[in-house]
């Protein structure tokens, strides 16, 4: 804030100046644009539920405010989605209450009032659990998936045999979500693929150039980079191999820009959007009369679920799928009944030989 300027709406001109500070701020911790003007939006629109400025707000009006998500009209929000909002606010109340940003001397000076944090451990949403998606999001069992996949293939014929246009597309689209499976990709690490990206495993040659993809576009976290990491093709998943070849040497060439450097193309010569992803799932799993509640993400959910049950160690499975701790992944593993009744009784199968060496 400029001194000795004369300010007709000072209290307007304080509030705009105090989240475009806060915003610089969070730029200076390279945090995406997109984050920081969906941060700006909230205050605002806290901001207009209390119809007062932050250095009058209370603790009793942001409670208000998160418990009218629960009650208004519509869909009510998730206890992640409330607490990223608690998490927002709570930011830039200690922005707005930090001295060394002088805005409680400015505003104690100038309005009689200093802003105060108004979020606490006492009404906030706890995070008690690793995993708060909701029950209906589960891995796809074998069958499902199977189904899944011959509805994808079903899609290319039955296009053909209309004579319609679109085959190739639907083409991509199937060979896309088996792809996303057999390396446990999310949504945005298998839209970002290059051609370039797929790699050869020299301890694998039977694999060719697709022995691994080389995911540039991971899941960033606290204002860092996208992670990047090598995802080896497991033998389990080796059926991917001749689909991957077919598709960039006989089908891709000719859907769009051969020389786009992007993997999954269009018919417009460009990258296939983040959106076309997820409709390519929704259009299988709606045509394989799968729940509605199954989600693009998760065919990884299955990934981790398979690699577990076909016995890769537990450290393997979380650096496939770039977990930075363990528990992540835990909460990913849903083995089935069969697989638990199979080490169960190995397990007593061991046990009942160590008792035959003893006598």
């Amino acid at each position: 804030m400029a001194e000795n300027v004369l300010r007709l709406m000072p209290e307007e001109d304080t509030f705009a100046a105090m989240l475009d500070g806060w915003a610089l701020q969070q730029r200076s911790r390279f945090l995406k644009a997109p984050t920081i003007a969906m941060r700006q939006r909230l205050v605002k629109r806290f901001a207009d539920f209390t119809n007062e400025y932050p250095w009058q707000w209370q603790a009793v009006e942001v409670e208000a405010f998160v418990a009218g998500l629960r009650t208004s009209g519509g869909r009510p929000v998730a206890p992640s989605t409330a607490r990223g909002h608690q998490n927002a606010l709570r930011l830039f109340m200690e922005y707005v209450t930090d001295a060394r940003y002088g805005w409680p001397a400015h505003c104690d000076e100038h309005f009689g009032e200093v802003p105060a944090q108004v979020l606490h451990e006492w009404n906030t949403v706890p995070h008690v659990s690793e995993y708060e998606g909701e029950p209906g999001r589960r891995p796809l069992t074998y069958d499902e998936i199977q189904r899944l996949f011959d509805a994808a293939d079903a899609q290319v014929e039955q296009i053909r045999c209309r004579g319609r246009k679109g085959a190739q597309a639907a083409h991509r689209d199937a060979v896309l979500l088996k792809t996303i499976y057999a390396f446990g990709l999310r949504r945005r690490e298998a839209w970002g693929l290059d051609v370039a990206d797929l790699r050869h495993n020299p301890q694998v040659p039977r694999f060719g150039r697709v022995g691994g993809v080389f995911v540039r576009w991971g899941k960033s976290s606290r204002g860092s980079q996208p992670k990047r990491r090598l995802v080896f093709l497991v033998p389990e998943m080796d059926w991917i191999v001749p689909l991957m070849n077919q598709w960039i040497d006989e089908l891709r060439p000719n859907l769009g820009d051969a020389d786009h450097p992007a993997l999954w193309t269009t018919e417009r010569r460009g990258r296939l959007a983040l959106r076309g992803v997820n409709e390519a799932f929704v259009a299988a799993r709606d045509a394989a009369g799968l729940p509605a509640e199954l989600d693009l993400h998760g065919l990884r959910h299955s990934y981790v679920t398979h690699l577990t049950e076909f016995g890769y160690p537990e450290k393997f499975v979380q650096d496939q799928v770039g977990h930075v701790v363990g528990a992540t992944t835990a909460t990913y593993t849903h083995v089935s009944d069969d697989f638990r009744n199979t080490l169960l009784l190995d397990s007593i199968g061991r046990q009942a030989d160590g008792w035959d060496l003893l006598l």
